[in-house]
């Protein structure tokens, strides 16, 4: 998962958003100035009548203007078909974050979605205060990451990506660290935000130097140098720190302070060309460490999701992000991601059916369902087959919204700073999320109790 960007919108505009309470609203950037008195003229008569006229013209003319309200400024008028949201539902979330320049969007992903665990099974701790140290994860991440290149000898790929299984992994094996125990971001490199610009590129040759070597026999110091260019950048991960007037170890942080248990989570996905009810190797490049994903049918996979929410847990969310309706450039309804139904269908039976899929679809109401695609499972398996649907971003849903129509939108935090007019949150359409999601990476609590039976979880 590998995405970033940032670009401002309505710069005429002020734009406050609220995302436990909803609503959006825009305000001037330079309100309209209060209307000048009217200009006071004088009388004829002697000098001394000139003046006291002149005087309690002015003392009048300012009691009225003082009486006189002030014309309230009328509020912008939006675009037609701008689509104006309210929350239906918000979970705790932590601050946006920014991913800047670098592939890490998974890192910055599922540190979001564990806070957002944290903040539920610890009431004490505050959202202001929770932050997840991304550098620990990463170079903990790439240092393993590095190993299986080499032993592969190149065929396990080394890229800036990762999978939210590296998160759970590194929970379990090597624990996980608050912001501010390790260098970054003050780093040698001097970067305030993640630039892999320079970092990346060179231990990215070195290891496929190593990697696709014909020698016979390799020199494992090439660990050392590997480990040397995550630690200039990064710093050291950390053994032992303090925080908050405890000592901790990484694992120790793990189970006694956020109270986490690697076992609660479970990833989840819905493809046809693997059997249902089974678990298997999602075959995308970012999922290195070869995790295992549950596969659901399409209309349990969605179940899972919106119920999910409803009852109070967030989760994971890897999507493709590359379609048109992800609008993050241009377009008055921004940062909303959307299946526009930009072709009318040729029927149940045609060939564009037989290609397509367009059968029963996802179990989607039909006023969620205005004006997208009905996503069906044949439609997800061929975005899937033919490199449509990639493995591009990690995100995180944490809530539903509803827009002036009645449709209703997943709430979902990206990791691209306070990009766009929700300042770093976005709104993404059910149709969407059932077409266009690759995996997501949920608390087994919060799958509905039949499907827990149903699918053995």
């Amino acid at each position: 998962m590998y995405l970033c960007g940032r670009r401002p919108l309505f710069a005429e505009y002020t734009t406050k958003y609220n995302i436990n309470n909803g609503g959006l609203a825009f305000f001037p950037a330079n309100p309209s100035a209060a209307t000048s008195p009217p200009p006071v003229g004088g009388v004829g008569g002697g000098f001394m009548n000139k003046i006291l006229l002149l005087a309690a013209a002015t003392l009048f003319a300012g009691s009225a203007m003082a009486a006189k309200p002030k014309k309230k400024a009328a509020a912008p008028e939006l675009p037609k078909d701008t689509l104006v949201f309210t929350t239906v539902i918000a979970n705790p979330v932590t601050s946006i974050k920014n991913q800047n320049n670098s592939g890490t969007c998974w890192a910055y992903s599922s540190l979001a979605f564990l806070e957002s665990e944290v903040l539920k099974k610890n009431p004490g701790i505050s959202a202001d205060e929770l932050d997840l140290c991304e550098s620990f994860l990463v170079s903990k991440t790439y240092t393993d990451r590095a190993d299986r290149h080499v032993r592969t000898h190149g065929d396990a790929s080394f890229s800036q990506g990762g999978s939210f299984y590296d998160a759970i992994y590194c929970m379990k094996h090597y624990g996980l660290a608050p912001e501010g125990v390790m260098p970054y971001p003050t780093t040698c490199y001097g970067d305030s935000l993640f630039n892999f610009s320079s970092f990346f590129p060179p231990m990215e040759a070195y290891l496929k130097a190593i990697a696709t070597s014909d020698a016979k026999k390799i020199n494992p110091a090439w660990k050392k140098s590997v480990q040397g260019m995550i630690d200039d950048y990064f710093g050291q991960t950390p053994t032992e720190f303090d925080y908050k007037g405890k000592h901790y170890t990484p694992k120790s942080f793990v189970s006694d302070y956020l109270h986490l248990d690697p076992n609660d989570y479970i990833s989840l996905t819905s493809y046809t060309h693997q059997p249902y009810g089974e678990y298997f190797i999602l075959e995308i490049q970012d999922n290195w460490r070869w995790g295992s994903t549950l596969n659901m049918e399409l209309d349990d996979f969605m179940r899972v999701m919106e119920e999910g929410v409803r009852a109070g847990w967030t989760f994971a969310w890897g999507a493709d992000v590359s379609e048109d309706g992800f609008s993050r450039r241009t377009g008055k309804n921004k940062c909303v991601a959307t299946v526009p139904d930009t072709k009318s269908s040729a029927g149940v039976g045609s060939d564009q059916s037989r290609w397509t899929g367009e059968k029963a679809g996802a179990n989607v109401t039909v006023s969620d369902n205005a004006g997208e695609k009905v996503i069906t499972p044949e439609m997800r398996q061929l975005g899937y087959d033919n490199w449509e649907t990639t493995d591009d971003h990690g995100m995180q849903i944490y809530g539903i919204a509803q827009d002036q129509n009645g449709k209703e939108y997943f709430m979902m935090k990206n990791s691209w700073g306070n990009y766009g007019p929700y300042e770093g949150f976005w709104y993404v359409s059910k149709p969407y999320v059932a077409y266009k999601t690759m995996n997501i990476v949920i608390n087994k609590n919060a799958v509905p109790a039949d499907l827990r039976k149903k699918y053995g979880i």
